[in-house]
């Protein structure tokens, strides 16, 4: 059950505080607070500056850790994972996948590495600790957190449900008690086999499928069990 909590948590998260081992400073961790999304193995993907401090010290010591934390108003009983990893420049070949899904995600740093010079890493998971509350502390074996869909197949979902049911996106959050701001833009940026993720303003939510799925059809049925569940408690408010 601890690794179902920690896989959720890494799933809902897509931001946290990268620490790296200093090269200005040796001996002194770094932290940075960065963005993120996953790759198709649920592995951490970040996008970062040439100039950037972080960098400079993962380019030189490969060693670090992602701290992410649930949300809540008490942060010392807010779950929270540390993933230990070994960060690794993705591979050209790679990019053009790695490089859609994140700019679904975070939209505004589109032309970071063409621009000032950012190029994409993957944080290859040693370990992670989990803590979910007092007395849940556990260090966990990194599993894989495989999508499916990560790439082509994704991509048409995702565009389909952004261009052809927009109409849902609200009542999906609002069944998940999720807070719309007013005005604020709504569209679906991904999809794995646990769930899918919206970008709402500048902010990403998850919201979970009720079983998880292993094929489009199967997407396609959970959303529109999901999308039905919605409507009927909308009337009945």
């Amino acid at each position: 059950m601890v690794s179902v909590d920690a896989r959720q948590l890494l799933l809902q998260s897509y931001q946290g505080v990268l620490s790296t081992h200093s090269q200005h400073l040796l001996g002194y961790p770094f932290g940075s607070v960065v963005p993120f999304c996953l790759d198709e193995q649920g592995r951490v993907i970040i996008l970062i500056s040439e100039l950037a401090q972080h960098t400079k010290n993962v380019k030189v010591d490969a060693r670090c850790s992602l701290l992410v934390l649930a949300e809540g108003d008490d942060i010392q009983s807010a779950a929270r994972l540390t993933v230990l990893a070994d960060a690794v420049i993705v591979p050209e070949n790679e990019v053009e996948l790695i490089a859609q899904r994140y700019y679904r995600f975070f939209p505004q740093s589109q032309d970071f590495h063409r621009v000032h010079d950012f190029s994409f890493w993957r944080l290859s998971p040693i370990k992670y600790r989990f803590i979910g509350g007092f007395g849940r502390i556990h260090w966990l074996e990194p599993s894989l957190l495989v999508n499916p869909f990560f790439g082509a197949m994704e991509n048409d979902m995702v565009q389909h449900m952004n261009e052809d049911h927009t109409d849902a996106l609200p009542l999906y959050c609002h069944q998940a008690h999720v807070e719309m701001p007013e005005n604020a833009a709504l569209t679906m940026v991904g999809i794995d086999g646990e769930g899918f993720h919206l970008r709402i303003g500048d902010k990403i939510v998850y919201i979970a499928f009720p079983q998880p799925v292993d094929s489009p059809q199967h997407v396609r049925a959970s959303l529109v069990s999901m999308l039905k569940d919605a409507r009927a408690g909308a009337k009945a408010e």
